[in-house]
């Protein structure tokens, strides 16, 4: 029975300092990619990487390009492995470096694709909080609460809406500093059982990024999107997406609409359970463990275990 390998890539929030600097001196792969990547952006990602603190590297304009580095780093030395995903879905920014292994963007095209849109959003998320008098928005995970529940919760507040559709026991928030304080209380008080903020510079996926979105597609008027050379979901549409001009329509709704992942996994699984001549395996290049635990907590988790693979040991232990 033939192996297959469906890549979930990470989205921002899952940067640390010190990311995947023992994968890059152990693969020679690794380290390329940084190198490349610097060339086209004239950031060190080396320090960047390695030598930034975290408040620092959780600004847009650094944690995008740095987690979608790791990302194809990791990818890069898998290939380098033999082992290539036939299925690739990336979480939030994750989408991108799922576009650029699905073929749907070169390498050169993502890396200044990302690079600018981390410009952008973090660009609009200080005017957002100098809008607020200083108060920084962000993002919340409600955990505990059903995701129809955390929507009415949101619909019935201001500046504060759910963006992350991430399980049955966990949806995202995205929003204003006031809405998000509001939205925390309110949940609570509905029986959540925590509510998290998150490390992100800005309210992802909801209207507030109405401004980024409108900049950034300027950005990619130029740029080719092909068609996707192997199974690729959309978080806008939760759905297999089959053809570049709507993966680059997609790229521009990502700004502003809800991140439907729990959708995407229910499609994923659905072709996995349909492909019985093969044996899949799902992995995690990157940064963390969030997108595997997420899977675990779906439907498939128990057949399809997700592994992470953000080390050296991790990246050895895959076969």
């Amino acid at each position: 029975m033939a192996k297959k390998y469906a890549f979930l890539f990470p989205g921002q929030g899952a940067q640390e300092p010190g990311m995947i600097k023992d994968v890059c001196e152990s693969f020679p792969e690794a380290r390329r990619v940084l190198d490349s990547v610097s060339a086209i952006t004239g950031k060190d990602m080396e320090k960047l990487l390695w030598d930034t603190e975290q408040a620092e590297l959780s600004r847009s304009d650094n944690s995008q390009l740095a987690i979608t580095t790791a990302s194809l780093a990791i990818a890069e030395v898998l290939k380098a492995k033999g082992i290539v995903p036939s299925a690739a879905m990336g979480f939030s920014l994750g989408e991108f470096p799922a576009l650029c292994i699905a073929g749907v963007l070169s390498f050169d095209d993502v890396i200044r694709v990302v690079h600018k849109r981390g410009q952008i959003m973090q660009k609009v998320c200080e005017e957002i909080a100098s809008a607020n008098a200083g108060h920084a928005p962000g993002m919340s995970a409600i955990i505990g609460l059903p995701p129809e529940k955390v929507q009415e919760i949101c619909s019935g507040l201001t500046d504060v809406y759910a963006a992350n559709l991430n399980s049955v026991k966990q949806t995202v928030i995205s929003g204003t500093a006031d809405g998000l304080a509001a939205a925390e209380k309110a949940a609570t008080e509905a029986g959540a059982r925590r509510a998290i903020r998150l490390s992100v510079a800005g309210p992802f996926h909801s209207p507030l990024m109405q401004k980024a979105a409108d900049e950034f597609e300027k950005v990619i008027a130029g740029v080719a999107f092909d068609d996707p050379k192997i199974d690729l979901f959309s978080n806008v549409t939760g759905e297999k997406v089959t053809k570049g001009g709507d993966a680059k329509k997609n790229a521009v709704l990502h700004l502003t609409h809800p991140v439907q992942w729990t959708s995407e996994e229910k499609v994923l699984g659905g072709i996995m359970t349909a492909d019985a001549a093969n044996e899949w395996k799902v992995l995690e290049p990157g940064v963390g463990k969030v997108l595997s635990g997420l899977w675990r907590d779906s439907s498939f988790g128990e057949k399809w275990e997700s592994s992470p693979v953000n080390s050296a040991e991790s990246v050895n232990g895959v076969q």
